[in-house]
């Protein structure tokens, strides 16, 4: 008998009933044996936990058939690192790709439970803060849909991002508690646990006729513990994981201190461990907070890349086919020390030589940049760089010498193109370049939109690629449709099945038959009434969050995203005023009634982005109690934006906003996600907004700004933004009432220095674009004005947004990337 039989090997459980009347039964066995709660004392987060255990055990059965079918093939496997993971709630996720939710909702309503009352209980998982987190989370839900084994990788965050508040105004961070009482997802996996290190020394070992090998000898070492949560494709076809790492010290306490009265001391261990998974971005203004967060990174990567070799070899005597077998994808720099770990691995721990660990090494990384402002890559002072990772620093100068050798000898590199693609930035503080580590280190680096990765060739990494031509492609971001239309919009899902069948739910291109329904009347009229019925629903949480009444037959203009400069939520508040301004003085004019919501956290450090967060709402509350106003303009900025209030706030939007300095946001996924629910876009020519201009049509979507080349040779040429603003009643206006305290009179100089910048640089092209983007707005009140051409322009939007499916962009990103 084989004591160890492998997976293949193993029997598989009986399908399980779906009928209503069988899971009610089992929901109820789970309250009692698993819970422990009779169901007349059951409270609804009882319930919740009850319903998922019995949601969950139909997931395993899938998960196993995966992992079993992924080692009967030997498929190639797709390992996906990311510092975030913003999978938001994952109970009607998972109901849905189950094709459970009807089944679900009938046994909860036989038992007297209401389906979304304990839905919305359920904790939004802190794992990410934006975009870049947002996209890991839809990329791991395409990666199952398409049928691509594959692992995510990230840290278990116990608090993850902050929990935002506002104090008067002002933001204040406050814990966020999502693990408080446990997680009913989540698989500790105690077998897949691994020693990570930090500090020490390297010493040389060997005999005087071979090789020396290195051995590093960690000062510090503590254990990361696997928990898997599974990630469930459309329809079931496969359940991949999510594989979240929990820092643990070797010696939980130190009983000797303990003993000797020094309690707190004996936790220290203890305590510097757990620090390691406690917080998503701890703020590194100062030295303690970069060694933390350079020590995040490491300890995420080492782990991971330690599990993917472990399963290797499960499988396969050696490494000398690990990048036919293995994917490794970077999201963003973060990860990117992987490359320097997976050489250690290779040579120190497993013997191989560096140049074979190098090709190895190259051929099994993938990057993908998010970001063209240098100051985004990151990088490491090298003596902090050296003293945690003092092996690594080695293997980084190693790579380094033979990549700049190559430059010199073959491609015949001056030396300002040496600097600039060395891994070691020379000027000033010396700093390791992660972003030229991760490029180097990697067979394909891309992009995430068109204009992105075409900026990217001429700026951050215009010389790599000079280097290597063939590295840089693009893979334009997308959205799963499921999450972002099916679940968060079941009323327009349910109107488009109706009129166009279901083919879309399988494939998005379908949507493409909207479009022969866009002018027709009657469904122009149910199309509205869909989208009346969300605002409906924003409306109401608004209200019952905040206390402020809002119309739901105003036009609702949403801008939510991460508090940013280069994102312009500035040049909207200010606009807000301008606006504000014309309605006093013109009240005779038929204004469009309009709200204007923001949302969205600013880095704790990040004090120009907390002063524009404060902004909105003094402007808010100065605006929305002026009776001359008669409530045909109000501003909300609702606090702690996370994925589930997205998904209420993105089915209600009539205007986007998607208004970024040209040539500075990536991609942007946001404006995908509007644009799908039906929404009209204002935005500038940057990142995706370009695409999806090609896409809905230019007469479908409102441009507006200077574009990327525009802004580039403004900025080469020195701009001056005061004539631009003198010449600009409106803006000048804006600008002095914000100046001069008239939104603070408690502190008239609060907002002085927010406006200086804007006169005296205008990095972001704020006073620069103002003109057009008022213009804009105007030409949305035409449109709005006039249903007919409105619900036309939305409803080819809905139609036309098919090819923005996360599932097209995973496919092509296995396809050309990781040929999987």
């Amino acid at each position: 008998m084989n004591p160890n039989p492998s997976p293949v090997d193993l029997p598989q459980p009986a399908p399980r009933s779906s009928r209503p009347e069988i899971m009610a039964e089992e929901i109820i066995e789970r309250l009692t044996y698993r819970i422990g709660k009779d169901a007349k004392v059951a409270k609804p987060h009882d319930w919740l936990t009850a319903t998922i255990l019995v949601v969950r055990d139909r997931i395993i059965d899938k998960w196993m058939e995966s992992t079993r079918k992924a080692y009967q093939t030997g498929a190639k496997r797709v390992y996906y690192l990311s510092l975030e993971f913003l999978i938001g709630r994952l109970m009607r996720d998972a109901v849905t790709n189950m094709g459970l939710m009807e089944e679900i909702r009938d046994a909860l309503s036989s038992l007297g439970v209401d389906l979304e009352i304990i839905a919305g209980l359920e904790p939004d998982a802190a794992l990410g803060n934006g975009g870049l987190g947002r996209l890991a989370a839809c990329f791991m839900e395409s990666m199952a849909t398409v049928d691509i084994p594959a692992y995510g990788y990230g840290i278990r965050y116990v608090h993850g991002l902050f929990r935002q508040q506002m104090a008067d105004g002002w933001q204040v961070e406050l814990p966020e508690t999502w693990l408080a009482h446990g997680n009913p997802w989540e698989f500790e996996r105690r077998e897949s646990s691994y020693e990570i290190g930090f500090g020490g020394s390297v010493e040389s070992v060997g005999s005087y006729d071979a090789p020396p090998r290195y051995v590093w000898k960690p000062a510090e070492r503590v254990i990361a513990t696997a928990y898997d949560t599974p990630i469930v494709g459309w329809r079931g076809k496969r359940v991949n994981t999510l594989r979240l790492w929990s820092a643990q010290p070797i010696d939980p306490i130190l009983l000797d201190a303990f003993n000797a009265g020094d309690h707190i001391g004996a936790l220290r261990e203890s305590n510097k461990a757990e620090s390691l998974t406690r917080v998503l971005y701890p703020a590194d203004a100062n030295p303690a907070g970069q060694e933390l967060r350079l020590r995040q990174e490491y300890f995420f990567s080492s782990a991971s890349l330690q599990d993917i070799l472990r399963r290797h070899l499960q499988q396969y005597p050696d490494f000398t086919n690990l990048h036919e077998k293995v994917s490794i994808q970077l999201n963003d720099t973060h990860p990117a020390v992987s490359i320097a770990e997976l050489m250690r691995l290779l040579c120190d721990v497993h013997g191989m030589d560096f140049d074979q660990a190098w090709g190895i090494t190259r051929q099994t990384f993938s990057y993908t940049n998010h970001t063209l402002l240098p100051e985004a890559l990151e990088s490491w002072p090298v003596p902090l760089f050296e003293r945690l990772l003092p092996r690594h620093m080695q293997l980084v100068y190693a790579i380094n010498a033979q990549i700049l050798l190559e430059a010199r000898k073959e491609t015949r590199f001056n030396d300002a193109q040496i600097r600039a693609i060395s891994l070691i930035d020379e000027g000033g503080e010396r700093r390791v370049r992660m972003g030229n580590l991760a490029f180097v280190g990697s067979h394909s680096i891309n992009g995430v939109s068109a204009l992105h990765t075409d900026l990217m060739k001429e700026t951050v990494f215009s010389d790599l690629h000079t280097l290597y031509p063939a590295r840089i492609n693009n893979k334009t971001n997308g959205i799963t449709p499921r999450r972002w239309l099916m679940q968060c919009n079941p009323g327009l899902t349910e109107l488009i099945r109706e009129v166009i069948g279901d083919g879309f739910m399988d494939d998005t291109e379908a949507l493409k038959a909207l479009d022969a329904h866009a002018t027709d009347k009657a469904f122009q009229e149910r199309f509205a009434a869909v989208k009346r019925a969300n605002k409906e629903q924003l409306a109401h949480l608004v209200g019952s969050r905040m206390g402020v009444r809002l119309d739901p037959s105003a036009l609702f203009d949403i801008q939510i995203k991460r508090i940013h400069e280069y994102k312009r939520q500035l040049l909207n508040i200010i606009e807000a005023v301008a606006l504000y301004d014309q309605i006093r003085s013109r009240p005779e004019l038929d204004w469009v009634p309009r709200v204007k919501f923001f949302a969205g956290k600013a880095a704790p450090s990040y004090h120009n982005a907390k002063l524009i967060i404060k902004l909105a709402n003094d402007v808010a509350r100065v605006i929305n109690n002026d009776p001359a106003v008669r409530g045909l303009l109000k501003v909300v900025f609702v606090p702690n934006y996370n994925v589930s209030l997205a998904e209420v706030m993105v089915p209600a939007a009539d205007l986007s906003e998607q208004i970024s300095t040209a040539g500075m946001e990536a991609s942007g996924t946001g404006n995908m996600k509007f644009a799908l629910n039906g929404a009209l876009t204002i935005g500038t020519l940057d990142g995706a907004n370009v695409e999806m201009r090609d896409h809905v049509g230019a007469e479908n979507i409102v441009i507006f700004g200077m574009t990327a080349e525009e802004v580039a040779k403004v900025r080469a040429d020195g701009h001056n933004p005061r004539p631009i603003i003198e010449g600009s009643r409106e803006l000048s206006q804006a600008l002095s009432a914000i100046a001069s305290g008239v939104f603070s009179p408690d502190d008239r100089s609060r907002f002085s220095d927010l406006i200086d910048g804007i006169y005296n640089h205008d990095w972001f092209m704020v006073a620069a674009d103002f003109d057009a983007y008022a213009q804009a707005q105007r030409d949305v009140d035409r449109i709005w004005n006039d249903p007919k051409s409105w619900y036309s322009k939305t409803i080819r939007n809905t139609a036309r947004m098919g090819w923005f499916s996360s599932d097209r962009t995973i496919r092509q990103y296995a396809s050309e990337i990781w040929r999987a």
